[in-house]
């Protein structure tokens, strides 16, 4: 099969990308480069799936569908199923910046739809949503069929947009159609712009730290991996295309949330030394805590996080060392 895989340079899609390649299908990816965070890191990651044969890169912004069908215009018959990862992320991000939103994370979303509506020969498209849909909900774990009307973020909004559209083309199209709901995901190769990412090039260049409220804010942090092979499982289970609504949602997380606490106690364990702290007030858009319900998930994809929170850690800064010293 062919895959086509939208923001193939990004931590999450990059690592998707890795592991359909490793099971045998051939990857057609599209990036745009978005210089969100060092865009050395996104060429990196690139760089390692060029090295595949059953890879090929088309620099592409999903935000403009003509430049869209342009990139895809030689692979379209080719296109067995689509894993649509590509957006602008970051919920702070979201608050100084709204209109860097507009373009992937709903034009880009509805073009995706778009092109899998004139691909009678695509199986199944799979997207990525966010528990930042769940806003402030006071009820834990996060269910899949809570209330998702309030979100805390104009970047959940845009993801809750993303999720209503995809409902609205999978009823009027028969399009089988997968969104997850990723929580905090973490791991080698990982993004810039994250807290553990931030924290442990912070504390090993003796740096201090900064930390948005006192640490007792909870995140269900999700090893890659686990989320990957959640992805894969998603991809490979298509809705029944004559279902009333061909369309799933699954939570993507841990269901072992820690406190922001915890983690850095974690990190400062895997780099052998403590952090110095500068306390700072709670930033806008943040949610005091994320908590994946993953009954559904396991009921429906035979999904099982496995990986310690502690190992991921681990794994991480090991990654982050070895990447730092090379470049």
């Amino acid at each position: 099969m062919t895959i086509l895989v939208t923001g193939v340079a990004g931590f999450i899609a990059f690592h998707v990308a890795e592991a359909l390649l490793a099971r045998g299908d051939r990857v057609l990816g599209i990036d745009n480069m978005n210089a969100y965070y060092d865009t050395r890191l996104k060429q990196a990651r690139l760089h390692r799936l060029e090295r595949h044969p059953h890879f090929h890169y088309v620099f592409a912004d999903i935000g403009r569908a003509p430049a869209l069908g342009a990139a895809i215009h030689h692979h379209r018959d080719s296109i067995t199923g689509i894993v649509h990862l590509a957006a602008q992320a970051g919920v702070r991000h979201s608050i100084d910046h709204p209109t860097d939103y507009v373009g992937p994370n709903l034009a880009g979303h509805l073009n995706i739809l778009e092109l899998a509506r004139h691909l009678p020969q695509v199986a199944h498209t799979v997207y990525a949503s966010s528990s930042s849909v769940y806003g402030n909900s006071k009820r834990v774990p996060f269910a899949i069929d809570d209330p998702v009307d309030c979100p805390a973020s104009l970047y959940a909004a845009t993801k809750r947009s993303g999720e209503l559209m995809s409902i609205a083309y999978a009823q009027l199209y028969r399009l089988p159609l997968t969104g997850l709901r990723f929580f905090t995901v973490i791991g080698p190769w990982g993004r810039p712009d994250m807290a553990y990412f931030r924290f442990t090039q912070a504390i090993l260049a003796g740096r201090q730290i900064d930390v948005f409220g006192d640490g007792s804010v909870s995140r269900d942090f999700t090893y890659i991996d686990d989320i990957v092979a959640g992805v894969l499982a998603a991809l490979d289970r298509p809705p029944a295309r004559d279902a009333a609504v061909p369309h799933h949602l699954y939570n993507l997380g841990s269901d072992r949330p820690v406190t922001l606490n915890h983690l850095i106690g974690l990190i400062e364990a895997a780099c052998g030394t403590k952090a110095s702290r500068n306390v700072l007030p709670p930033a806008a858009g943040d949610v005091p805590a994320t908590w994946a319900d993953l009954s559904l998930t396991r009921a429906d994809l035979g999904y099982e996080p496995a990986t310690p929170l502690d190992v991921a850690i681990e794994n991480f800064v090991t990654w982050y060392r070895d990447y730092a010293r090379r470049n």
